[in-house]
C-alpha cells in the first residue's frame, strides 16, 4: 500500500498551500500538522473494514461534503443502508458543543440528534459504526493506522511518544486530527455570492433580493426563527441555524424504509436518541441543519424524503396555506405525509406568517441558491 495515497479529488480539496505542507517533491512527509494529518485520515478508506469507504465517500468533497448518493449513505459492506440522510460538513466546526441554554433547551453538537457533542466525538462515530465503516473497534483501527509509516511517523511527532500506547489514546488523536482538518477554512470560505454581496463585491437580482428580504422577514416567513444565529441581517459569519432542535413534521421516508428494511411506521426518535436526552417531548425533533450549501447538497431533511429545494419550500407553506393543492407534495403527486410525532410538533413556529405564492416561494429558493459556496456554483447549473 502506497505510505501517500491523497486521490486527485482530495488534492483539490486540501490546495496547494495545504499540499506543500504535507508533501515534498521528494518523497512522503510526515504531515507538519494535526489539520494535514486529519486530512489524510477524511479520504483514507483503509480504515474501513473492507477497505472501500472514508469519511469523504459520505462527505464528498465534490459535492458540499455531502453524499450525493441518494437519500442515505451506504455502508462499507455493500449491503447496509442508513436511515437518515448525511448533512453537509461544511461550517459543521462552527456547531457549539451539545449542551442546554439558558433557558433549558438543548442546543449544539454534531449528528441529527446532537449525540456526539464535538466535531471530535462525532469523527470517532463512523469508524465504528456497523452499517457505516464497520471497523470492530478501536484496536483494528489502530492496527489500520499503524499499517501506513506516514502514520507511524505522525501519530507520535503530533500527539507524543505515547501515543501508540493504547488504542484509546490513538483512536482519540485520530478523531482530534480530522475534526483539525474539518476546522480548515476549506469546509467554511464564506465566499459564496450571498457573502460577496455583504462585502459589496456582488449585486443579488431583484428575485434573489426579494428572497432576501422575505427571508429575514419577521412578518411574511418563518424562516429566520429557526435558520439565523446572528443578530443581525447583515452578519458576515451567518451560518443559518440556530443549533436547537425542532420537529417540523417531517413525513416518513416510505421508499428509503422500502430499501433498508425498518418498518414504515417505525418513528425516528431524533433528539431522543441521543443517550444524555430522556425527556419524552423531545421525541421527534431534529436539530436544525445549516443552509449554506443547501441548493446542492440534496435531497432534503433528516430521511431525504424530499429531492428539490423548492418541495422543501411548499413543505413548509403547506402549514400556513388553506389551498388543498397546497398539501400536495409535487414529487409524488399526493398530499404531504403526517407528522410522525404530532405531539412535539413545533405548530408556532411552522404556522408563523402568512401563506406564500409561487413568487416568493421562487424568490426565496433563488435567495438560497446565493448560499452556495463558490467552489460549487458550478453545480447550480444542474437544476
Amino acid at each position: 500500500m502506497p505510505a501517500f495515497r491523497l486521490s486527485v479529488l482530495a488534492a483539490l480539496t486540501l490546495g496547494v498551500t495545504t499540499l506543500a505542507a504535507v508533501v515534498s517533491g521528494d518523497a512522503p512527509d510526515v504531515p507538519r500538522t494535526k489539520a494535514d494529518l486529519g486530512a489524510l485520515l477524511f479520504h483514507d478508506v483503509n480504515l474501513s473494514a473492507n477497505r472501500t469507504q472514508s469519511c469523504a465517500s459520505c462527505h464528498d468533497p465534490a459535492y458540499g461534503f455531502a453524499d450525493p448518493r441518494g437519500m442515505a449513505s451506504p455502508g462499507d459492506d455493500g449491503l447496509s443502508l442508513g436511515d437518515r440522510n448525511a448533512p453537509t460538513a461544511t461550517y459543521a466546526a462552527l456547531s457549539p458543543a451539545f449542551h442546554r441554554d439558558a433557558e433549558g433547551r438543548w442546543i449544539g453538537g454534531q449528528f441529527l440528534d446532537g449525540r456526539a457533542a464535538t466535531l471530535a466525538d462525532q469523527a470517532g462515530g463512523p469508524p465504528l459504526n456497523p452499517i457505516e465503516m464497520g471497523m470492530t473497534d478501536k484496536a483494528a483501527v489502530m492496527a489500520r493506522l499503524r499499517e501506513d509509516p506516514v502514520y507511524e511517523a505522525a501519530f507520535p511527532s503530533l500527539f507524543g511518544a505515547e501515543v501508540w500506547d493504547a488504542a484509546d489514546s490513538a483512536y482519540a488523536a485520530m478523531t482530534q486530527a480530522i475534526a483539525a482538518f474539518e476546522e480548515t477554512e476549506v469546509f467554511a470560505p464564506f465566499d459564496s455570492k450571498y457573502d460577496r454581496f455583504l462585502r459589496g463585491d456582488a449585486e443579488l437580482t431583484k428575485q434573489e433580493e426579494l428572497g432576501r428580504l422575505l427571508f429575514f422577514s419577521q412578518q411574511f416567513t418563518n424562516c429566520n426563527l429557526c435558520h439565523q444565529v446572528g443578530r443581525g441581517q447583515m452578519d458576515p459569519r451567518e451560518t443559518f441555524t440556530d443549533y436547537r432542535y425542532h420537529n417540523i413534521g417531517v413525513p416518513q421516508n416510505g421508499p428509503l424504509r422500502g430499501l433498508n428494511g425498518i418498518p414504515p411506521d417505525q418513528v425516528d426518535n431524533g433528539l431522543l436518541d441521543n443517550p444524555a436526552v430522556t425527556d419524552p417531548g423531545e421525541r421527534g425533533k431534529f436539530r436544525t441543519p445549516t443552509l449554506r450549501n443547501v441548493a446542492v447538497t440534496g435531497p432534503y431533511m433528516h430521511n431525504g424524503v424530499f429531492q428539490d429545494l423548492r418541495t422543501v419550500i411548499l413543505f413548509y407553506n403547506r402549514y400556513n396555506s388553506k389551498s388543498a393543492a397546497r398539501q400536495i407534495n409535487p414529487e409524488t403527486a399526493t398530499p404531504f405525509g403526517p407528522p410522525p410525532v404530532p405531539a412535539t410538533l413545533a405548530q408556532e413556529e411552522l404556522t408563523h406568517g402568512p401563506a406564500l405564492d409561487d413568487e416568493r416561494i421562487d424568490a426565496l429558493v433563488a435567495f438560497l441558491k446565493t448560499l452556495t459556496d463558490a467552489r460549487y456554483e458550478h453545480l447550480l447549473s444542474r437544476d
